[in-house]
């Protein structure tokens, strides 16, 4: 079998390029217009916007060569952008057509009643086969082919299967002759995403270019929807990673950001060096421990920051390349991306930093204190859009915005209710008499963001960081909390809810867990999409399967097959 790969320039292709090596296929690249006559299979992998995959298509001299290649009848397997690219054209690029090969168009979500990315783990039901139940697979798009078989039914009859998000049904997956498409990522999706891969490629050529559906029979023309979408809550396993004394890589985790043991009283060591950095594990391995446990997602975050040059940093990368081929769910990496110069006086873009962590293996990147200076840049501008230069633009401009993250790390600033008239009045926050720490009891505060790892506190408040980044393109949102990180005394809900109300994507929650039940209060109490918790897991405290029962029992969905 030939089968080949093609690589648009852009998106994270790594990820299927393991799954393969994973499930024992052998592969090709696509590398030039004539390894497309070579090819016997093609898959189409890649996270991105839909304007570079057309553009980067158009100038490689690929695009008219894939078109014809689908059209030859040879099997074809499209993922998310590889998709896409079949369509018409999206909203996201109203100047970009693509191959017209499925009639309708992409249309961007509807965010009146709901976060926009749809961003997470969801039901895929099937039109073509009902009799069979519906699988769960990760999904992290803005656009999506609306399904209506009423006003596109010949759109429609290409669905293979269909996905509710909120109130709109979408195409998830198309499937007619020789084409085959998902708008989920397989490759990200755990076994489940494994075993269609699997399936797939192990069906006989001839097969699948014939189509081995059975015919296509349209379903009623009307489509009801369920009381509410299968999308289900995120459980992140995060790691601070970074150099301990003698240059390892390790995974560290620490008390308000301190992550050196406590000296014994007496000891001789130095008091101004402190005890040795907390070892807590090899990245890699715990990486690959909680994917096997049941994790959503793996963030990896160097709080080395990666100072001089983050493209020399070649530790990290390895790291990630090594964790992408055993970790079959997505992968966030942050520290340092931003805009740096080398040592040798080499500038180098936050762009071109994001794309060596996508190219090893990385889904998504996560932006910390460049995010607070950009925002500030825009507030003081007074203008509603950015310029386009900020680290968040250029990267969700070409990988698209779901595939930014910006992390946040607020602290409380306490002021006087009664007498406090500043700019952030309308964001203060009252103590109540239950409130859980007993110094907060009848005070007020507001939350002040931070960078440089919590060590410098700025003016701006975290509503108005939260809506400028969302304005320049961030298509996430972690909250860490400086107040309650290492306490164990649970999440922030009242710094998380802030959050929500300001802003329409989603949200991760950070900073506090210390027992299972505290992952059923912030979802019940905040609405955000995702928790996320480090020491507790590396410390074998709290099991992520323990955390996922225990929501499950509390009526919170989330994902329970696992690797």
């Amino acid at each position: 079998m030939g089968l080949y790969l093609l690589d648009y320039g852009a998106g994270n292709v790594q990820s299927l390029a393991n799954s393969l090596s994973k499930l024992g296929h052998s592969f090709e690249w696509i590398s030039s217009p004539a390894d497309f006559h070579k090819a016997t299979s093609l898959i189409f992998p890649g996270v991105g916007a839909f304007e570079t995959a057309v553009e980067n298509l158009t100038k490689k001299g690929l695009l008219e060569p894939l078109r014809e290649y689908i059209q030859s009848g040879k099997p074809y397997f499209g993922i998310c952008i590889g998709m896409q690219v079949l369509f018409q054209s999206s909203a996201e690029s109203p100047n970009f057509y693509g191959l017209g090969i499925v009639p309708t168009t992409i249309d961007r979500f509807d965010d009146s009643d709901k976060t926009v990315p749809h961003m997470g783990w969801n039901s895929a039901d099937l039109v073509q086969t009902p009799d069979v139940g519906p699988a769960f697979y990760y999904f992290v798009h803005s656009y999506c082919a609306k399904y209506s078989p009423t006003d596109r039914p010949e759109a429609a009859s290409w669905a293979y299967t269909t996905t509710q998000y909120g109130g709109e049904i979408f195409i998830s997956s198309v499937r007619k002759g020789n084409v085959f498409g998902t708008q989920f990522h397989p490759e990200k999706s755990g076994a489940a995403g494994l075993a269609l891969i699997d399936n797939w490629l192990r069906t006989p050529e001839a097969e699948r270019s014939a189509g081995i559906s059975k015919p296509v029979s349209l379903p009623p023309p009307t489509v009801s929807l369920k009381p509410r979408d299968n999308l289900s809550k995120r459980i992140i396993a995060c790691m601070d990673v970074r150099s301990d004394d003698d240059g390892n890589l390790i995974v560290t985790k620490g008390d308000q950001y301190d992550v050196r043991e406590k000296v014994p009283s007496g000891s001789s060591m130095q008091v101004k060096t402190g005890g040795a950095v907390r070892n807590l594990g090899k990245p890699v391995t715990l990486a690959s421990k909680y994917y096997a446990a049941g994790a959503d997602e793996i963030c990896l975050l160097n709080i080395t920051s990666f100072r001089h040059s983050p493209l020399q940093d070649q530790p990290m990368l390895a790291v990630v390349r090594a964790a992408a081929k055993y970790v079959f769910v997505p992968l966030t990496i942050g520290g340092g991306i931003k805009d740096t110069v080398d040592p040798d006086g080499t500038k180098r873009s936050a762009l071109e930093v994001a794309s060596e962590y996508f190219r090893a293996g990385a889904d998504k990147v996560s932006i910390g204190s460049d995010a607070v200076y950009a925002a500030e840049k825009l507030l003081v501008s007074g203008q509603n859009h950015g310029d386009g230069t900020s680290s968040i633009a250029t990267i969700a401009h070409t990988y698209g915005r779901q595939a930014v993250v910006v992390s946040i790390d607020p602290r409380r600033v306490y002021v006087d209710a009664v007498t406090y008239n500043g700019p952030h009045k309308d964001e203060l926050i009252h103590g109540s008499p239950e409130s859980i720490l007993e110094s907060d009891r009848g005070k007020s505060w507001w939350y002040a963001c931070t960078v440089s790892g919590g060590r410098e506190t700025r003016s701006i408040s975290v509503c108005q960081l939260a809506r400028a980044v969302e304005v320049l393109g961030a298509g996430e949102i972690l909250v860490n909390s400086i107040d309650r990180d290492g306490t164990g005394l649970g999440f922030d809900s009242d710094l998380l809810r802030l959050v929500k109300g300001s802003v329409k994507v989603p949200v991760v929650a950070s900073s506090g867990a210390g027992k299972k039940e505290h992952f059923s209060e912030v979802f019940e109490q905040t609405g955000v999409e995702a928790a996320l918790a480090a020491g507790i897991f590396h410390r074998g405290e709290v099991d992520i399967g323990e955390v996922k029962e225990h929501l499950t029992h509390n009526n919170i969905k989330v994902r329970t097959y696992v690797a």
